[in-house]
């Protein structure tokens, strides 16, 4: 019972983890949008790089998410 515990805290994280990532990667992509609206397609170097860092941080989570699928779909989990 102590695993499943763990297990489920653990999943908790990366649901946490993986609401976090994608509210930020739309703030992103909503910010861009209007500065693109306000520029004439122009988005600042900052803002981009922003939306590469929000976009790995996706990246890395789906990673996560992918593992732990892996881990239930094996019987390794539960």
């Amino acid at each position: 019972m102590d695993k499943r515990k763990t297990w489920r805290e653990q999943e908790q994280r990366v649901v946490e983890s993986w609401n976090t990532a994608i509210a930020r990667y739309r703030d992103v992509q909503a910010e861009l949008e209007r500065q693109r609206g306000a520029t004439d397609g122009g988005a600042s170097e900052e803002l981009r790089l922003k939306e590469e860092a929000a976009r790995a941080e996706v990246e890395a989570v789906r990673k996560q998410v992918a593992r732990l699928k892996v881990e239930f779909s094996s019987g390794r989990r539960y």
